[in-house]
């Protein structure tokens, strides 16, 4: 999967605002590269878990169709653990089309890791990071 550094900083800094509670968005792809990060609520307000609003994830899915995006992904932070998906973050992942992007922001430097989820197997997906030098 190929993301713009760019869409990489966006979701880190949302991390980091919103931690010690979890961020939580969309991440949309034109022309086969994720450049554009959609920030949602989390409802849930939770150190450990999320939990986007529905209205807010329609708008979302219907501007990137208006704009010629894809959403391809879902992202979320772990504020004080690995980015690898959770129990619950693997029971609650809804569409094995999509991947799963997480931050983690447990280290000394944030780490960002995308998955695969269909029922219990979790693969971790190639995440190719477009403009970042090398």
């Amino acid at each position: 999967m190929k993301i713009t550094k760019e869409t990489v900083d966006e979701i880190i800094a949302h991390g980091r605002a919103e931690a010690p509670l979890e961020a939580c968005g969309y991440l949309a792809a034109k022309d086969g590269i994720i450049c554009r990060s959609i920030a949602m609520r989390n409802v849930d307000a939770s150190p450990v878990h999320y939990a986007m609003d529905p209205a807010e994830q329609f708008a979302a899915v219907r501007n990137c169709r208006t704009e010629g995006f894809s959403i391809r992904a879902v992202y979320h932070s772990h504020p004080e653990s690995d980015a690898y998906p959770s129990a619950e973050d693997i029971r609650l992942a809804y569409d094995p089309g999509l991947s799963y992007v997480i931050v983690s922001l447990a280290g000394n430097l944030p780490t960002v890791h995308s998955f695969t989820i269909t029922g219990e197997t979790v693969l971790q997906d190639h995440l190719e990071i477009i403009g970042a030098e090398k």
